[in-house]
């Protein structure tokens, strides 16, 4: 794998999660979302398997999130969530094949980055993107944490199905 692309992977990675979190305010900020994925698809070298990682990652995290909108652990202006946090799936999704393939083996540090990173990227991104946390910040970040414990390793297996893009 070029170092660069996963350099590239990683930076779009962040880069795309200010895009989405900002773009809760700014929505047009959004528009950078769907341009950056298509540069993304560009470089991938298996297109189907991408397009199938981001597919299904992204829907079983926009039921998550939903299911925990339901539940009170957040309280979206939206329902069942906004558009930025549907787009922030997408670019988490376009980085488990590529600068983030490392963390599934073995499978204890994709829950130890998902117990440590989900809690605080939620967390963060509420802040910036005004999304309510009724339950307040300590419970919020232990419940994530557990789940994020779960979700990102098999969030990683779904994605790595097939082999890590090589191009990536």
């Amino acid at each position: 794998m070029p170092r660069r692309w996963l350099i590239g992977n990683a930076l779009w990675l962040q880069a795309g999660w200010w895009i989405c979190v900002l773009g809760a305010h700014r929505p047009w900020l959004l528009v950078m979302v769907p341009i950056g994925l298509a540069l993304h698809l560009r470089y991938c070298q298996d297109r189907g398997a991408e397009v199938r990682a981001l597919f299904w990652v992204t829907l079983a995290g926009c039921v998550l999130d939903s299911v925990l909108g339901a539940m009170g652990v957040f309280d979206f202006a939206q329902w069942p969530l906004p558009l930025w946090l549907a787009l922030l799936w997408l670019v988490l999704a376009s980085g488990l094949r590529h600068s983030l393939a490392w963390a599934a083996r073995p499978v204890w540090l994709g829950a130890l980055l998902g117990m440590l990173g989900g809690p605080l990227a939620y967390l963060a991104g509420a802040r910036l993107a005004g999304v309510a946390l009724p339950m307040g910040v300590m419970p919020t970040a232990i419940i994530l944490g557990m789940i994020w414990a779960l979700v990102f390793p098999l969030a990683l297996r779904v994605a790595l199905r097939s082999k890590p893009d090589p191009n990536l």
